[in-house]
C-alpha cells in the first residue's frame, strides 16, 4: 500500500488560531533540495515584486486589522486607506498600519471614502449583510475584490454578490473570496485522490463544525453594538447567523469534494447558549440530497462546553473512505492506496495563500475568479439548510431561490 505519513497533535482552537506559518510550509513533492550539512546557507531576500498594489481595506476589527498585517507582510501590497464604522477603531488600525490620518474614514458610507482614495483594490472584512452593497460597488469603480465569507446572509445578497463577480470578471478585475481549507495540500491531495477514484464511487458525506459560542450580549437602542468582535454573528440578519457563518466552511469543504450542490435540506436546529439575546441559532443536526443519489449529513455546534474547536468533512466511498479539515488529520484509507497528512495553522496560513494569490491574479491578469462559484453556492446551501431547519421541514434549492426572500437590517439610528 502506497502511504504518506505525517505526524498529528490535537490543536485547541487557542493553539490553532495563534500558530506559526512556517509550521504550515509544506514543499510540493521533488522540488525539495537536497543539501550538504556543512554547506553554507545563503541570507533569505525579500519576494521581489513587479509593483505594489494600492490597497484599501474595509472593516478594521480583529480580523480586518489583523489580515492587513498579511498584506503588508507580503509585500506586493500598499495601504492607502481604511474604514470601519467606528472612528476609534478606523483612526486605531490605520495608525498601527502606517496609513495617514486622513486617509481613516468611519461611519456606514466611510466604505465609499476608501473606494474613491485612489486604490486599485480592495480587501472586504465587514458583517456580511454589508457585502453585496459594498463588493456592487467596488466593482463599479472598477477595482479588484477580496472578501472574506459568507459572501451574503440571504438569497438576493448572494445573487448580488454572484453579479458583481460576473461583472467583475468581464471587466478584467479580480474577485476572491477568502476561504483557507481549500488552500492547503494535504486536503488538495485527499480530494485529488477521491477525484481519482481511490475510495470507490462516492456515496455519502459527512461534516460537523465544533467551536464555541459568539458573543450575545443584551440589545441596545442601535444594532450598533452588535458591530463588533463577532456579535454579529448571534444576529441572523446581520450576519447570517452562526450555521452561515461558521460552519460554512465544513459544508464548503463538502461541495468541494461533492463538485455539486444540493437540491434540498432538511434537519432540526435550536438555540443551547445561556442567555440568548440575538437570532441566531447555535445547534443543528441537518441533512441534504443531491441529484446524484449523494447524500450527506451535518452536525454543528456553537457552545462554550468544553468540546474544542473541529472542522471536518468525511467521504465514504464504496470501497474507502476519506478526510479532509481545517486542523488535524487529511487521511485517505483506499482498498489500494491510502494517504495521511498533518493539516496545521490553516487560519493564517490559508489567508496567506490566498493574499498571494490575489496579487499574482491582479498582477498576472488572470481573471477566472475560480474562489466565486463555491462561494456563492456554498452561502446558498447553509441558507438552505439554516430555513429548513428553523421551519422543520424539507425545503428544496427551487423553492428557496423562488422565495428570494431578503433579510432587512435596522439600521436606524447609526450615523451615516
Amino acid at each position: 500500500m502506497k502511504t504518506s505519513k505525517a505526524s498529528h497533535s490535537s490543536l485547541t482552537r487557542r493553539e490553532f488560531l495563534g500558530g506559526t506559518l512556517a509550521a504550515a510550509a509544506v514543499a510540493p513533492a521533488g522540488l525539495v533540495r537536497s543539501l550538504a550539512a556543512d554547506a553554507p546557507q545563503p541570507e533569505a531576500k525579500p519576494p521581489e515584486f513587479q509593483r505594489k498594489i494600492k490597497l484599501g481595506l474595509v472593516g478594521c476589527g480583529g480580523r480586518g486589522s489583523w489580515i492587513a498585517k498579511l498584506f503588508l507582510r507580503h509585500g506586493g501590497y500598499q495601504l492607502q486607506a481604511v474604514a470601519d464604522y467606528f472612528p476609534e477603531v478606523a483612526q486605531q488600525c490605520g495608525e498601527s498600519l502606517g496609513v495617514d490620518a486622513a486617509r481613516c474614514y468611519s461611519t456606514l458610507s466611510g466604505y465609499k471614502r476608501v473606494l474613491e482614495s485612489g486604490i486599485e483594490a480592495v480587501a472586504l472584512i465587514v458583517p456580511p449583510c454589508f457585502f453585496s452593497e459594498h463588493a456592487r460597488t467596488a466593482v463599479q469603480a472598477g477595482l479588484h475584490v477580496y472578501m472574506a465569507k459568507p459572501v451574503a446572509v440571504d438569497v438576493p445578497g448572494c445573487l448580488e454578490i454572484e453579479a458583481a463577480a460576473q461583472k467583475a470578471g468581464a471587466s478584467r478585475r479580480v474577485f476572491l473570496v477568502d476561504y483557507q481549507l481549500p488552500t492547503d495540500a494535504h486536503n488538495q491531495e485527499v480530494v485529488k485522490l477521491i477525484r481519482a477514484g481511490e475510495i470507490g464511487k462516492l456515496v455519502a458525506l459527512n461534516s460537523h463544525y465544533f467551536a464555541g459560542s459568539f458573543g450575545d450580549p443584551p440589545l441596545t437602542d442601535t444594532i450598533a453594538s452588535r458591530l463588533r468582535s463577532l456579535i454579529w454573528c448571534s444576529d441572523v440578519a446581520i450576519g447570517g447567523g452562526s450555521h452561515v457563518n461558521a460552519c460554512i466552511h465544513a459544508v464548503d469543504a463538502a461541495l468541494w469534494v461533492a463538485e455539486e450542490r444540493p437540491v434540498a435540506a432538511m434537519g432540526l436546529s435550536r438555540i443551547g447558549r445561556p442567555d440568548p439575546h440575538g437570532d441566531s441559532h447555535d445547534v443543528f443536526e441537518l441533512g441534504f440530497e443531491f441529484a446524484s443519489g449523494l447524500i450527506m449529513s451535518h452536525r454543528g455546534k456553537h457552545l462554550n462546553n468544553q468540546l474544542g474547536f473541529d472542522v471536518i468533512c468525511q467521504a465514504l466511498g464504496e470501497t474507502g473512505h476519506a478526510q479532509i479539515c481545517y486542523g488535524g488529520k487529511a487521511l485517505l484509507r483506499g482498498r489500494e492506496n491510502g494517504y495521511n497528512g498533518d493539516v496545521q495553522n490553516l487560519y493564517e496560513a490559508g489567508a496567506v495563500r490566498n493574499i498571494a494569490k490575489f496579487y499574482d491574479c491582479v498582477v498576472g491578469g488572470n481573471f477566472a475568479n475560480d474562489t466565486v462559484r463555491r462561494a456563492v453556492d456554498g452561502a446558498l446551501t447553509t441558507i438552505l439548510a439554516r430555513e429548513a431547519a428553523l421551519r422543520r421541514t424539507r425545503l428544496t434549492w427551487d423553492e428557496l431561490l423562488k422565495e428570494n426572500k431578503r433579510l432587512e437590517v435596522n439600521l436606524r439610528g447609526l450615523k451615516t
